[in-house]
């Protein structure tokens, strides 16, 4: 009898856990409709990780349409159009088959969406192996969660805030001051183009001075800007 009871309070205990965890997690998520993350997982790592903390959260106004723009067209052109999930790039990528890796390739998206990014930037962590495993489950629910509380413009504007642009570097803001020393509702095509190019690897991937990743996929980036140019769900996310 003791023992059941053991494992009745266990029960209990886990179950009063899992509900404050989501009581409260729900409401920072809502809290961060109006107000941007005080600080991140992502963004502890680097301080910790001898990078520093480099950012300055700016409103949507703020920031050049060049720059969600060239957000659209590298990492999810679909941003404008689904509703969180891209199930086409996901089903893709889990019945691609595994290929031999050629030597000086760059390897292109994968099936994360911008919503997916920001939800992980903010909420959860970074990192590959199990712990990429472990996130899949609150990736979803605060994917889906943002997408229904947020909305596409808040999520975009949230996502050019806080994802890593540089070793230490958060933000479209702190990126456009660093590497061209203006602010980023100055930031032309090609100067956005560069910015986004880092993102797979901002830490590898430099914008000044130019990696190969950079000056090599910038220019894509800018041809894919244009091919979008004048999209209707587009040119409505961006207000124009």
């Amino acid at each position: 009898m003791a023992s059941g009871s053991k494992k009745k309070n266990i029960v209990k205990t886990i179950l009063k856990i899992i509900i404050i965890m989501f009581l409260s997690s729900s409401g920072y998520l809502l809290i961060c409709k109006w107000l941007m993350p005080p600080i991140t997982i992502t963004q502890l790592g680097a301080v910790f990780g001898g990078y520093g903390l480099h950012r300055d959260y700016v409103g949507w106004d703020e920031i050049s349409d060049n720059v969600k723009l060239a957000a659209i067209a590298s990492e999810d052109q679909l941003f404008a159009e689904h509703g969180g999930f891209d199930w086409k790039a996901i089903d893709k990528s889990m019945n691609a088959k595994p290929k031999k890796k050629k030597k000086n390739k760059i390897k292109g998206g994968g099936a994360s969406t911008i919503s997916q990014q920001t939800a992980k930037n903010v909420f959860l962590w970074q990192g590959s192996g199990w712990g990429r495993y472990l996130r899949k489950v609150p990736e979803f629910y605060f994917t889906q969660l943002i997408e229904w509380v947020w909305g596409k413009q808040r999520i975009m504007e949230v996502y050019l805030n806080v994802i890593e642009m540089g070793p230490g570097i958060f933000g479209v803001e702190a990126a456009a001051q660093q590497y061209f020393h203006k602010s980023a509702r100055n930031l032309s095509e090609t100067e956005a183009a560069m910015i986004i190019a880092c993102l797979p690897n901002p830490k590898k991937f430099s914008v000044k001075p130019i990696s190969r990743r950079v000056q090599w996929r910038a220019p894509q980036i800018v041809t894919q800007m244009n091919h979008l140019r004048g999209d209707d769900d587009i040119a409505e996310l961006l207000g124009e």
